[in-house]
C-alpha cells in the first residue's frame, strides 16, 4: 500500500485569557498522536506533527484555537487548511477530537472539504451538482 503523509501543524498562539489553552506538548497530546498515528498507519498514512512559530494566532475563542491548528496533506491538495474549515462546528469543544475528525476527513474523503472562499468560483467536482 502506498503511503500518504499528513502533518498537523500548530501555529504559535497568543492567549488573551486562559479559556482555550490546550497543552499540545504534554502527555495527553503525546498519547493522542501516538495512538492516532498507529491507527492511520494501517491505511498507509503517515501522520506527523509540527509547530510553526512564524505565524501567531490571537486566541479569543474556540474558533480561534481551531484556526491555530492546520493540516497539510499535499497528496490531497491541502497545504495549510485550518481544522475549523474542515469540520465546521465543533460538537464537544475538544481539540483532539476535532483534530481527529479533520484529519480523518481529509485522509479518507478530501472531496467533501469545501474549497476556501477564494476558490469557490470553480466547481471542486464533488458530485453536488454545483
Amino acid at each position: 500500500m502506498a503511503s500518504k503523509e499528513m502533518t498537523v501543524v500548530f501555529y504559535r498562539q497568543n492567549h488573551t485569557r486562559d479559556n482555550w489553552r490546550v497543552d499540545i506538548e504534554g502527555e495527553v497530546a503525546g498519547r493522542f498522536f501516538a495512538e492516532f498515528s498507529e491507527d492511520l498507519a494501517r491505511f498507509g498514512i503517515v501522520l506527523k506533527r509540527a509547530t510553526n512559530d512564524a505565524y501567531a494566532i490571537d486566541v479569543n475563542s474556540y474558533a480561534d484555537l481551531l484556526n491555530a491548528v492546520r493540516i497539510s496533506s499535499p497528496a490531497d491538495g491541502f497545504h495549510a487548511i485550518c481544522v475549523g474549515h474542515v469540520i465546521g462546528k465543533s460538537e464537544h469543544l475538544d481539540l483532539f477530537e476535532d483534530i481527529r475528525r479533520a484529519v480523518t476527513r481529509i485522509a479518507f474523503a478530501p472531496e467533501t472539504v469545501p474549497p476556501e472562499d477564494h476558490n469557490r468560483k470553480v466547481c471542486h467536482n464533488c458530485g453536488c451538482g454545483c
